[in-house]
């Protein structure tokens, strides 16, 4: 923090007798600090797309004279000059910085010309800043040019010896060109790098029509281009909906060919990567895959890691880096053999690395208000073009400033001209010169004194059609300026004509490839056909084929028994739920046989610490379940909602402290109404359609009124055949089904409490009643 920033922390302390307390001042304290890590470090401006160290930066080498055809200095001499005069930092956070701004690899468009070791993207850090050199690049031009036309405000340093820029001017909107990412108090930011022909094309489209449609704004930015190039395959709909709330993910992958060998031999050569991953990474995760270490608190390998292990081994032979001089990335990999499907290998590969991957994109930046906050790209542009306005404008009348004072001087000098000698004899004689001449010829005081300050030679040797011509030279200037100053028509095209010449100067083609395709999945081929999975109380799976099995004949290891017994098929998924409300997915076709025992669930899933699994359900992914927790809330969803890739899960139902889950209820086609019946006996038949349906979980809507500390102890679908209460009566077991008018008096909406529940029954556990079972009591 600079020392403005400090003394602003201390704003809240007691004067003399004034008392403060602690929270206050607390608050108070960190809400400086907060304001000065996200104005003065971490986001950048959408005016010039810098932060404040960038932008220190690039002035200080601007003042050292270090531009694009100046000799490059020592790298140290600039970080110096900017700790120096402008940024009271640590020094290697400035190198940094400076370092980033030179590496072609991660700005689109670099701002510094580095020489020496700046680098690389497989993580290897610069050279110190004692062995590099540095200089501006010719691009730099764009944020520095017009800085000493009047166009941006200028602030005293920290220690205020110095002005520095409280913005550059920037030509271009540098920020979506260059891309920024920043982790501030409260906010991040993560902004993808742009090509400069698109963003100007689309920059000079929304100003002739700033109700431009979001759809042809779209067709001049499909989407970002990286710096390393690579392929988006995000569909137009997702992009277009990212740019649109300036949030999101964008899925990316690496690029490839196939080299032809000898005698049929063929080999996969990537040649770009997307951005995060490099050829190291990559190396790295070949070796975890082929030669995996064994997880904390596991004691072998699990049946993934085995699995995945002889998957890569079988497909792939050798991999190694070429990248070089010659080839920023180029890494070969060689199959075992030539028989080898290709597609399969690449998408074994791209499933099982970094080569494909998703980028995060959160357009956070401060406005042209000051305010710190997420903008849309339409909103981005819109704010840089009036920010280009504004500095176009200041520039103009600035320049009109100029040509205005120096046809007033030249008006001056044509009075010398005309009276050359007169002048001189008023000069010679007068005691006091200026208001001499100020009075002998009408002249203003800026004219006078001009007239002094020139060498006598000079006086005679004024040329009156010199004067005239620029004198004309300058009227016709001042008259374009002033144009530009009355017409806003005339100034839009003057800004124009100025992008689309930045943008033929500086653009270049697209890097990253847009084209649409599926994510790399890895599809291990099952046999459809039905099975049945074993669940016992200590939470061990294993599978058997085939439906209807008797579940007394299945045994168990001592001291465990069954829980459930779930009738899928081989293709569907389990998913199982833990008292935390967190899902965890596997595959049915990865369960073991059950001619063992099994394997436990925390096997092969990473179960949260200090929480267990209580449910688990199998089956398609379009079969459709109604989640709840005792506490009433609920709401319906989908299995394909529920799974994820993660071996550690996602949280999907969110649950109050001290409440847990209900056993869900798969909905059959039929099951029009949903029974609760609390712990106090009290129950409510509600409509289904009145439950909602949540694809991305949460903790859904009330569904049961509940008094103090009652809960809801079970529940149960209603398809047509009814609802059967089963319990003892008479110390006889008993089932009596509610249907029609005995069903009907305990409807009602959702959120009310039902209605005691009169059977004659003790302990009644309600159950659907399915086609073709007994209906009767």
């Amino acid at each position: 923090m600079d020392d403005s920033t400090q003394a602003g922390l201390f704003d809240a302390a007691p004067h003399d007798d004034e008392q403060i307390l602690l929270a206050t001042y607390a608050e108070q304290a960190y809400l400086d600090y907060a304001i000065s890590v996200v104005r003065g470090r971490a986001l950048p401006e959408v005016a010039d797309g810098q932060k404040p160290v960038q932008r220190r930066i690039l002035f200080a080498m601007q003042a050292m004279g270090l531009v694009a055809n100046a000799k490059p200095v020592k790298s140290a001499r600039v970080v110096g000059d900017v700790l120096g005069k402008y940024h009271p930092h640590s020094d290697q956070a400035a190198y940094d910085a400076m370092v980033r701004m030179a590496q072609s690899f991660t700005l689109r468009y670099p701002l510094v010309d580095g020489q020496g070791n700046f680098g690389s993207r497989d993580g290897d850090n610069a050279a110190a800043m004692r062995y590099t050199e540095a200089r501006l690049t010719p691009f730099s031009r764009v944020l520095l040019d017009e800085l000493n036309e009047g166009t941006v405000d200028f602030t005293p340093n920290y220690d205020g010896s110095q002005t520095e820029p409280v913005m550059l001017p920037a030509r271009l909107p540098v920020m979506l060109l260059n891309g920024a990412s920043g982790i501030a108090v409260g906010m991040a930011t993560e902004i993808p790098s742009h090509n400069l022909r698109e963003i100007a094309q689309a920059s000079v489209a929304l100003l002739k029509n700033p109700k431009l449609s979001d759809e042809d704004l779209l067709a001049l930015v499909p989407g970002p281009d990286f710096a390393g190039g690579g392929q988006i395959i995000s569909t137009p709909a997702d992009i277009a909906q990212i740019y649109q709330h300036g949030k999101g993910s964008i899925k990316a992958r690496a690029c490839w060919q196939f080299e032809e060998l000898a005698r049929g031999q063929w080999q996969l050569v990537v040649h770009e990567l997307p951005p995060g991953a490099s050829s190291q990474k990559i190396l790295e995760e070949i070796e975890d895959l082929t030669n995996p270490k064994v997880r904390a608190g596991k004691k072998s390998l699990s049946a993934e890691q085995q699995q995945t292990r002889a998957l890569i081994l079988g497909l792939l032979d050798t991999v190694r880096d070429e990248s070089g001089k010659q080839a920023a990335v180029r890494l070969v990999f060689e199959p075992k053999t030539s028989r080898i499907d290709r597609d399969e290998f690449v998408n074994t590969l791209l499933a099982q690395t970094s080569m494909e991957g998703s980028v995060s994109m959160n357009l956070v930046c401060i406005g042209t208000d000051g305010r710190p906050g997420q903008r849309g790209l339409r909103q981005v542009l819109t704010e840089w073009l009036g920010f280009r306005t504004q500095t176009v404008t200041r520039r103009t009348q600035h320049r009109l400033d100029r040509a205005t004072d120096r046809i007033h001087v030249l008006e001056g000098r044509m009075v010398v001209y005309l009276n050359v000698e007169e002048v001189i004899q008023t000069i010679r004689e007068a005691d006091e010169p200026r208001p001499a001449l100020m009075q002998r010829f009408d002249l203003s005081e800026r004219q006078a004194e001009d007239i002094l300050e020139m060498r006598l030679r000079q006086l005679a040797r004024l040329e009156g059609f010199k004067i005239e011509k620029e004198l004309a030279e300058k009227k016709d200037e001042q008259a374009g300026l002033q144009e530009l100053l009355d017409s806003p028509a005339a100034l839009k095209r003057l800004i124009t004509r100025e992008i689309e010449a930045d943008a033929k100067l500086y653009g270049d083609e697209r890097r990253t490839l847009i084209e649409v395709a599926q994510r790399a999945v890895l599809e291990t081929r099952v046999v459809d056909e039905p099975v049945t999975v074993i669940v016992s109380q200590k939470g061990w799976l294993r599978v058997r084929a085939g439906h209807g099995h008797d579940a007394g004949q299945f045994g168990f290891k001592a001291g465990d028994g069954p829980s459930n017994v779930l009738e899928c098929r081989s293709v569907d998924n389990l998913v199982a739920m833990s008292t935390e409300g967190r899902m965890y997915t596997v595959p049915v076709s990865g369960l073991p046989s059950a001619r063992g025992d099994g394997q436990p669930i925390t096997a092969l899933v990473d179960v949260a610490p200090g929480t267990r699994i209580v449910h688990m359900v199998a089956g398609a992914d379009d079969g459709r379940y109604v989640l709840g927790s005792r506490s009433g809330y609920g709401f319906i969803t989908s299995l394909k909602d529920m799974l994820t890739r993660q071996r550690a899960g996602k949280q999907f139902m969110t649950l109050a402290e001290g409440d847990t889950l209900l056993a869900p209820i798969a909905l059959q086609d039929g099951d029009d109404c949903l029974a609760m019946l609390s712990g106090k006996g009290r129950m409510l038949v509600l409509a289904l359609s009145e439950v909602r349906t949540l694809s991305g979980g949460g903790r859904g809507t009330i569904l049961m009124g509940l008094d103090g500390a009652d809960k809801v102890a079970q529940w149960a679908a209603i398809g047509p055949a009814g609802l059967a209460a089963s319990g003892l009566y008479r110390n006889k077991e008993t089932r009596v089904v509610l249907e029609g008018p005995e069903l009907a008096q305990y409807l009602g909406k959702r959120a009310r409490k039902g209605k005691l529940l009169s059977v004659k029954v003790k302990q009644p556990v309600l159950a659907a009643v399915r086609a073709g079972e007994d209906a009767t009591s």
